[in-house]
């Protein structure tokens, strides 16, 4: 067991933990709401450092990440647990489970990023499941990635604490948020959480510098109206600037929501429509392979700079940061070894 940062300790062996904005005060011998923390004798331990659900070599596009290091590969971990309850969660398998019984196998800070740089990887994801409740493992594997020369990303719900962020802000180059919705309600009957540290969260890792990348699953009759839709993007424009890459992926039935349907792709398109007629810069469609909406389009000429066929891709008409039919500068994140 690895002592966990970010906690005070209380009144009869209580802890208050502060890396996740639940904040849970942890009784003896409990765990938090990510089911992962766990108080023994007033203090608490991170109950999965090291400790690993997954791993696999990814595209970055499978984040997805389509402006931080294209083309690349991302050496990716998960653990288990998490401290959301979505309904419509799509790995549930290892979100949700818990510590008693798991099958993990253990990959020390150092022993990731061997692997990491034998795999001929880019970067290191912590994904599959949240990485803000795997903050010390992801924190002293990722200070090691960068003094190696990779790359570090977190596919994350954004429910984390300033405090956790400005441990983080060291090490953290691509911040691939979740934006479920953009309604309070929504966040607390389908995730048991709230929409407004997601928010906070994502500004701060904003002005921290990190590489902001948000995804929104598009969930029918849910979250897909034009009202909440051009709220968020809104949100995004006013507060992350046009330039930040949103995704709007397509939900299937899944986990404790499998009574709806598929989003239908107009439905997307209508979404992706939206978002580029307010102002963003660069607005996809997700979890429909081949359609032309995952492709990166010059924004000012319309020119095809980055094409995918699933995850798949080719740079076409981008040299450097620049549309080679044009010359419009198109914001894509580089970390030193994915230069061209």
């Amino acid at each position: 067991m690895h002592e966990a940062r970010l906690y005070e300790k209380r009144e009869k062996n209580t802890v208050r933990c502060s890396l996740c904005s639940h904040r849970c005060t942890i009784q003896e011998g409990k765990k938090g709401i990510c089911g992962v923390r766990i108080n023994r004798e007033g203090m608490l331990y991170a109950g999965t450092y090291g400790r690993v659900s997954a791993e696999n070599v990814d595209p970055i596009e499978k984040k997805p990440l389509y402006h931080y290091m294209p083309g690349t590969l991302s050496y990716s971990l998960g653990s288990i647990g998490c401290n959301f309850r979505c309904e419509h969660c799509q790995n549930w398998q290892i979100s949700q489970a818990a510590l008693e019984g798991a099958y993990l196998k253990e990959i020390t800070p150092k022993e990731a990023v061997r692997r990491a740089k034998n795999t001929g990887s880019a970067s290191i994801s912590f994904t599959y499941n949240e990485p803000t409740i795997w903050h010390e493992y992801a924190l002293d594997t990722g200070l090691l990635a960068r003094q190696e020369g990779l790359g570090t990303v977190y596919v994350t719900n954004g429910y984390m604490t300033e405090e956790a962020l400005r441990e983080l802000a060291p090490m953290l180059e691509a911040f691939r948020v979740d934006l479920k919705s953009f309604s309070d309600d929504f966040y607390r009957k389908v995730c048991k959480a709230r929409l407004q540290p997601v928010l906070d969260a994502t500004v701060i890792a904003k002005e921290l510098g990190m590489h902001i990348e948000t995804v929104t699953l598009v969930i029918p009759g849910m979250n897909d109206s034009e009202e909440e839709m051009g709220g968020l993007i809104k949100w995004v424009l006013d507060h992350l600037g046009n330039s930040t890459p949103m995704h709007f992926t397509r939900f299937h039935p899944d986990f404790r929501m499998l009574d709806g349907h598929a989003t239908l792709i107009p439905t997307l398109e209508r979404v992706q429509r939206q978002a580029r007629e307010m102002g963003v810069r660069y607005a996809y469609l997700g979890n429909v392979p081949g359609h032309p909406l995952e492709n990166t389009w010059c924004p000012s000429c319309n020119a095809l700079l980055i094409e995918r066929t699933g995850y798949r891709t080719a740079i076409r008409n981008l040299k450097g940061d620049r549309c080679s039919s044009c010359g419009e500068k198109i914001e894509i994140a580089r970390h030193e070894q994915g230069k061209d």
